[in-house]
């Protein structure tokens, strides 16, 4: 499985649309085949960060997800309004 952790730092006046962006992307992507789990959250002391934290099956979920047009539209609306980190991890099964 993959985890991706992605940081978004959005100033005050965007910070509605940028959540916004978020909430439509999680719920449009928690609808594909191969996403395990996928989610924003807003940081209780840092008002401007978000992060989304997503896990999928493999990487061919990713790449899926990566090519849809739902991503295509609620990223871009998030990168044109924010800085965006990402991180990725390769998780390893209980079973290996």
């Amino acid at each position: 499985m993959l985890r991706l952790n992605c940081f978004i730092k959005v100033s005050a006046d965007k910070r509605q649309e940028a959540l916004d962006a978020a909430k439509a992307l999680v719920k449009a992507s928690r609808l594909e085949d191969g996403c395990v789990a996928y989610d924003v959250f807003e940081s209780a002391t840092i008002p401007e960060h978000l992060m989304i934290c997503e896990t999928w099956r493999d990487q061919q979920a990713l790449d899926a997800h990566s090519s849809s047009d739902h991503f295509s539209r609620y990223v871009g609306i998030l990168r044109s309004i924010a800085e965006m980190h990402l991180n990725t991890f390769e998780m390893k099964s209980s079973k290996d």
